[in-house]
């Protein structure tokens, strides 16, 4: 029976971070947001996501931003709300392990550049990889939410999801989130899972979907009704499709009800009035492709995040084997359930879907095998939630046996080393981390900013102009 005591259901706004990493392949730069902040500190959201995932990579690869002055910039604008990112536990935000320094001193730089709100997750679920992340958070003051990354399989009960939940709380973790990447969470399932993680875990729960199999606004309407605390959602212009569901018409939808959000929609209206202009403009300019606002049903068939279809389809187009998409897609199953089913999110999704398009081009599967496919045979990424098929794991790693323990366990402190070998480049103590997650990308961006201080011409700083 749904909770009928007065519950205000809360919202966090993701039009600063996943919405446009969903739909513009995070391409959002600073400027744009700005002008925007003030009226949108004066909404009320429980908070504003607006850093981590892509927008890191992307800040210092595509846009040539700082992404430290961004969020030092937000956080001047944004007065009266709470900034969260997303953190990919021991991976922070790259796509290998980093060591325990690394980790501890990019969360103590994230909450003091303004972060409040730390979303960790791990790609496998696998907890030890969130223990580090998590007690750094707490350190420094400030709010670590766990996410356990949704997915489908036998290994995926209700029991798995109650007993994870527990362990995350006894962790020392704020908040729970339930993070659905590919939009595969069907709205009675979420309503029983929301029901059995409130029997096995006191945390209050946020749940974040996207709208690619068309469900997501159902599905937070039963989650919300199981009870629910807080759920994530998009201005607008940026949701739906691979985005999450419209901010402003969940808002609609609760009002009047026990879960009434008391945000009011015609200064809503106001964002999407702002962005609006925006979304045309990227619309034209074919940064934001039609087909990733409609809905694929096939997501549920093929449990493929958006982000990672439109990955395949590139890899394929450039081997020239575009019609071979179908066979890939039937072939990714296989592969995760080879794997030991993980959930599909980055980096899990890469290497399943690399490895997916190795074997159906190859004409024979794992006779290409890619140096990430081996890290996670090897366990160097964690624990997966079922073992790895055997006969699978002897092809690809031959004699050499599988490491057991936490993977960070494995590494010395980096720190020093990464401060060593960038030391011509720092300007402030966040540009040894910027190196540290992306070392080429990041020189790069560490010429671009020397050329544009000293009046050089860009187009001869390295291998010509950069890409905006």
């Amino acid at each position: 029976m749904a909770d009928t005591v007065k519950k205000p259901v809360k919202i966090v706004e993701t039009v600063l971070r996943d919405a446009h990493q969903s739909l513009i392949a995070t391409r959002m730069p600073t400027e744009e947001m700005l002008p925007i902040v003030e009226k949108m500190d004066q909404i009320g959201y429980y908070a504003v996501e607006c850093w981590g995932g892509a927008t890191f990579d992307a800040s210092l690869r595509f846009l040539k931003e700082d992404p430290w002055e961004r969020l030092r910039k937000l956080r001047a604008g944004f007065k009266n709300t709470k900034l969260q990112m997303l953190f990919r536990g021991q991976n922070i935000l790259g796509y290998n392990h980093y060591a325990d320094d690394v980790v501890e001193y990019f969360v103590q730089k994230s909450v003091a550049n303004g972060i409040d709100i730390i979303r960790i997750f791990d790609c496998l679920n696998d907890v030890r990889n969130l223990e580090t992340a998590v007690k750094a958070t707490k350190k420094e003051g400030g709010h670590a939410q766990i996410a356990l990354c949704y997915t489908l399989g036998d290994a995926y009960t209700l029991d798995y999801w109650k007993e994870l939940a527990k362990r995350v709380e006894d962790m020392g973790a704020d908040s729970l989130c339930i993070k659905d990447m590919a939009g595969l969470l069907c709205p009675y399932p979420a309503y029983e899972l929301v029901q059995a993680l409130k029997e096995g875990t006191s945390l209050p729960i946020d749940i974040h979907t996207h709208y690619t199999s068309g469900m997501a606004s159902m599905t937070y309407m039963k989650a919300v009704e199981a009870g629910a605390d807080i759920i994530d959602t998009a201005c607008s212009p940026f949701a739906l499709g691979t985005s999450q569901p419209s901010s402003e018409v969940m808002v609609k939808a609760f009002q009047g009800t026990p879960y009434d959000t008391g945000l009011n929609v015609e200064k809503m209206t106001e964002i999407c009035d702002y962005f609006e202009p925006y979304k045309q403009e990227v619309l034209k300019s074919g940064l934001l492709n039609p087909k990733v606002m409609g809905v694929n049903v096939n997501t549920l068939k093929y449990q493929v995040p958006g982000g990672m279809l439109s990955n395949l389809v590139k890899q394929l187009n450039d081997a020239g084997k575009g019609d071979k998409l179908q066979e890939v897609l039937e072939e990714i199953p296989r592969v995760r359930k080879d794997f030991g089913e993980p959930p599909l999110v980055t980096p899990s999704s890469q290497i399943v879907g690399t490895q997916a398009v190795m074997n159906v081009l190859a004409g024979e599967r794992y006779k290409l095998v890619p140096k990430e496919s081996k890290k996670l045979a090897a366990g160097e990424f964690g624990q997966t939630v079922k073992p790895m098929d055997p006969e699978v794991q002897k092809k690809i790693l031959g004699d050499e046996k599988p490491i057991t323990c936490r993977p960070a366990d494995l590494l010395e402190p980096q720190l020093p080393a990464f401060e060593k070998e960038m030391a011509q480049w720092k300007r402030q103590p966040e540009d040894v981390l910027s190196y540290a997650l992306f070392p080429a990308v990041a020189k790069e961006f560490f010429q671009y900013r020397e050329a544009q201080d000293t009046g050089i011409d860009q187009s001869k700083v390295k291998d010509g102009a950069y890409p905006v």
